[in-house]
């Protein structure tokens, strides 16, 4: 049934689902204790696809269509792929903390790609979360912790990047895919194509995947592929289809309140005051773009 507002219901899986997404950057530095980075993304494209195709089957819907919505899957899931791949080798060399934060700045790159490719307005409050963000971004970097080095701007970099492909891959489904497919098609293109993608990066950057397999990689594996990448996103998909967008958006910014605090607390990561205040800006910056003013 769809609904005109966010509801009880609506509000505490959102927030379970903010969760899920900020505690899987902990998990994914677990992980690359045992798989090499790159490929520890290959692993979990591969996994969440599999259980993707085969509730895709259970649900009786087609895999794959026939025509040119096929093509515009494919560069969503080269898009997705590469950002995961940003995300995972970004992860060997900066904190969790830094990492979400960063990522989850995409919101103001589909800010701008639409603005630029979709021709939607830039309106005052996109402007103010985009100069939010900016200040944000600049207190990161400015709170280095005291385990920095150079090192970690590249991987900072790299989160950056990993947003920016995010951001770029938003824009290509509201431009390409957006009520041309059914949401779960747009879910299983992006694991689904995403898998050759890593696996190629993997084959050319990686020379070793394998490297301490334990019971803690293992499930942070198993928690970043089934538990994230399949069953989260999918319950966020259906949540798109019974509430208003606009309204599930807003509270994504919780996700880097969630991954920074997990941070600190699974992995001693440094909170520095730079990095605090940027956490707030960003997610005030994310609060302020989503933010829809109500109808007079």
């Amino acid at each position: 049934m769809i609904k005109d507002h966010l509801d009880t219901k609506g509000f505490f899986i959102l927030v379970v689902l903010t969760m899920l997404w900020g505690l899987n950057y902990p998990a994914i530095k677990i992980a690359n204790l045992g798989f090499s980075p790159v490929f520890n993304s290959f692993l979990r494209s591969a996994i969440a696809s599999a259980f993707g195709i085969v509730y895709c089957i259970s649900i009786k819907e087609p895999l794959f269509h026939k025509d040119i919505r096929l093509f515009h899957g494919f560069i969503v899931g080269l898009l997705f792929g590469l950002e995961f791949v940003c995300i995972y080798w970004g992860m060997r060399y900066t904190d969790a903390a830094r990492a979400i934060i960063l990522v989850n700045c995409s919101p103001f790159v589909v800010v701008l790609g639409a603005y630029l490719f979709l021709k939607e307005k830039l309106t005052f409050t996109k402007i103010a979360g985009l100069l939010l963000a900016f200040a944000g971004l600049y207190l990161v970097f400015r709170g280095k912790p005291s385990s920095w080095t150079p090192s970690m701007f590249f991987g900072d970099i790299l989160q950056l990047g990993a947003a920016v492909f995010w951001g770029a891959t938003t824009v290509y489904i509201k431009k390409y895919l957006a009520d041309r497919v059914h949401p779960i098609h747009t879910f299983l293109y992006q694991l689904v194509f995403s898998v050759p993608v890593t696996f190629v990066c993997a084959l050319f950057l990686e020379p070793k995947w394998v490297l301490n397999v334990s019971g803690a990689v293992t499930t942070a594996v198993i928690y970043s592929s089934v538990i994230v990448a399949f069953a989260s996103y999918l319950v966020w998909f259906k949540l798109i289809h019974v509430y208003p967008v606009s309204e599930l958006a807003i509270f994504t910014f919780l996700s880097p309140v969630f991954g920074v605090a997990a941070g600190a607390i699974l992995l001693r990561e440094q909170l520095t005051t730079g990095l605090i205040l940027g956490l707030i800006l960003v997610s005030v910056g994310i609060y302020v773009t989503n933010r829809r003013p109500k109808p007079a």
